[in-house]
């Protein structure tokens, strides 16, 4: 079962089909607009990375979030490395792989990488 197929089921019942693929320049506006309302999460993912692929498999298994709670992009940053670079330019982060970055306001107020990446890190770094 790959990455996306996995986002179908949720610990709090809600289905994960709500998680994004961030592949296009034209959804970085769109996650500006979008994180006045609610929190939005970029998954900056290495698909070439051992350790990408521990995080992501950490987020995977503890996530707990809803739709209602944050909106969560993934970004394939192999396939899709200009996106990745502008959005480190536009939120004004360093580039990592693997990386998450929360924006409110339109303004990254947290990111993180490799093994300090996890749900209850997004939790801590909402409240």
């Amino acid at each position: 079962m790959g990455f996306l197929d996995n986002l179908r089921s949720s610990q709090k019942g809600e289905k994960k089909d709500e998680w994004k693929v961030l592949n296009d320049m034209a959804q970085l506006d769109k996650i500006v607009n979008d994180s006045a309302e609610k929190p939005v999460v970029i998954f900056k993912h290495s698909i070439r990375c051992g350790i990408s692929s521990m995080a992501k498999q950490k987020l995977e298994d503890d996530w707990d979030f809803t739709a209602e709670d944050l909106d969560f992009y993934y970004l394939d940053l192999i396939n899709n490395r200009a996106i990745s670079n502008e959005v480190a330019n536009y939120f004004g982060v360093t580039h990592q792989s693997p990386q998450v970055i929360l924006i409110k306001n339109g303004k990254a107020t947290y990111n993180t990488s490799h093994h300090q990446i996890g749900v209850q890190a997004l939790h801590k770094a909402l409240a």
